[in-house]
């Protein structure tokens, strides 16, 4: 019986499929069977048979039904599609007669045999003048107002059209587009960055250097020597004016009257108007003579304060970070300086005040102080722990409790901050580096913030003992509750000349002085994979 019922279901539904065959090679319908028409047929063979077939017919049932339901769908799909195809012909034929009426002299009675495939490396955007859309450009690709449509792009007016914007700089509120072309570039929508930290910084003079200030470290006599030949040098080969601080100018005419020709300065005055002379600087010692040169400090006041001369800094220290020339070849090297051009990199500074309890608004400050390393607020030597708030841009970041916290610039990533677990970061990536120094908390792990916030470091009422705040080392001031210490990046960076460029120097510095990751190669007659 079984058999009997497959076979008459077979040849019914190839009766059926072959009925029907519509142009796209689907039938039309999948109803192969009614549920009257499986009762019929199982009705004489269910009476007085087993449970099997009745459970037979069950399935039956149910498998027609799925069947009647599939073939339902599949009509209204075909329908709901014919549909579409017929709005699709209408929309074509509409936007293929109004383009053909914008451009006729372009395209003229032969649009549609031109079947729009000029249009493929055409674009179009909106004119802001009118809010209308230009003619499309052939070298800018499809944009994202044509429509992909049957493999050909269409230009269609009624398409949303993607929206214009403007980007602008705001500090403090204060809006300023300075940085614009240094950071991104946009047009059309689209954002692209300039990679300014990513290429490197060339100097190359317009006119030829005339004086240069030469900067030694004290109280050694190589560099007393050595400071003596090179001034000589330069003013016999190069004839330049040469400029030296007082101790120096009064040692070299001990030697020698012959260094008459030197100048020096007298007073702050005249130090505040160096940058307006000097037109290159040349520093005889190690990263401390630098830092003694751009930081602010009580004892001397700072060489600049404001616009800084390109320096190049000779290494007569321990590490020499940032003095990548070698003193044995130091006419070579300025004499290429001078004839440039130069690879140079722009070392940013730290600009902080201190801001006590009693002044009457924030602009009420000490004098203003810069650093090139860090500046560091600890608990001095006071055996409580250092309990500090910190705001970025007048948004609470954290309460640091501790032994304190560094605030470095990039140049001082690899002094301070380094040895209180900070990251070590390229000098000419602009950034501040925010390091806590033995912080009372597994979480507290250092950060890095962009070059354009303001920070500012409170001491609160209720903190147990003062703090202290040092500057790249130099002149500790004491922190009272309710005092703070604002930071934020100086308007003036230092451009320091490279011995190759500021990448080179920067990764031959942590190989040279600090060992970076050096280890023995490991044995290659150990275990091999086959």
């Amino acid at each position: 019986m079984l058999e009997v019922i497959l076979l008459v279901i077979s040849m019914k539904g190839e009766a059926s499929i072959s009925c029907s065959q519509p142009e796209n090679g689907f039938p039309n319908s999948f109803s192969l069977f009614s549920e009257k028409e499986i009762d019929e047929l199982l009705q004489p063979s269910v009476q007085g048979t087993d449970d099997h077939l009745i459970e037979f017919s069950e399935a039956m049932r149910t498998v027609a039904k799925a069947l009647r339901r599939a073939a339902e769908g599949k009509a209204s799909a075909q329908a709901e599609a014919a549909e579409w195809k017929r709005k699709y012909e209408l929309e074509r034929a509409r936007n293929m007669l109004e383009f053909k009426e914008e451009s006729p002299g372009e395209y003229g009675g032969d649009f549609d045999n031109a079947r729009m495939g000029n249009l493929v490396n055409q674009s179009a955007w909106c004119n802001e003048a009118n809010g209308q859309f230009e003619k499309p450009n052939g070298r800018n690709g499809i944009c994202s107002h044509e429509v992909l449509q049957d493999g050909e792009p269409v230009f269609d007016s009624q398409m949303i059209r993607k929206a214009s914007f403007k980007l602008s700089w705001c500090c403090k509120g204060e809006q300023s587009d300075q940085h614009k072309h240094d950071i991104v570039s946009f047009e059309r929508g689209n954002i692209t960055t300039a990679e300014r930290s990513s290429k490197q910084i060339s100097l190359r003079w317009e006119s030829c250097p005339r004086t240069v200030l030469v900067l030694t470290k004290p109280n050694s006599i190589s560099v007393r020597i050595l400071c003596a030949e090179m001034v000589r040098w330069l003013r016999e080969q190069k004839k330049l004016e040469i400029y030296v601080e007082p101790r120096v100018r009064v040692e070299l005419l001990t030697e020698s009257s012959y260094f008459n020709f030197v100048q020096t300065w007298k007073d702050e005055k005249e130090i505040s108007l160096l940058h307006t002379k000097v037109d290159l600087v040349a520093t005889l010692g190690g990263d401390g003579t630098v830092l003694w040169l751009l930081s602010t400090h009580v004892q001397a006041a700072s060489m600049f304060k404001g616009p800084v001369p390109p320096i190049v800094p000779f290494s007569l220290g321990s590490l020499g970070f940032m003095t990548p020339f070698h003193t044995e070849h130091y006419r070579e090297c300025l004499d290429s300086v001078l004839k440039g051009p130069i690879s140079i990199t722009l070392r940013h500074r730290l600009q902080c005040h201190v801001i006590r309890d009693a002044a009457k608004n924030e602009y009420e400050t000490e004098e203003p102080i810069l650093v090139l390393n860090e500046v560091t607020i600890d608990r001095g030597i006071s055996s409580y722990l250092t309990n500090l708030e910190c705001y970025c841009d007048d948004s609470f970041v954290t309460s640091v409790q501790g032994d304190g916290l560094i605030l470095s610039t990039t140049s001082g990533s690899t002094a301070y901050s380094l040895a209180a677990g900070g990251s070590m970061v390229h000098p000419q990536v602009p950034g501040i580096l925010f390091t806590p120094i033995c912080p009372h908390s597994l979480s507290f792990r250092p950060l890095i913030l962009p070059e354009h916030v303001t920070l500012r470091v409170q001491v609160p009422f209720n903190s147990r003992s003062h703090a202290w705040a040092s500057f790249d080392g130099k002149d500790r001031k004491q922190l009272a509750p309710g005092d703070a210490l604002v930071c934020s990046m100086a308007p003036w960076p230092v451009p320091t000349a490279c011995l190759v460029d500021s990448t080179d120097d920067f990764f031959r510095s942590i190989h040279e002085g600090l060992h970076w990751n050096l280890r023995k190669v490991q044995s290659f007659d150990g275990p091999r994979v086959l």
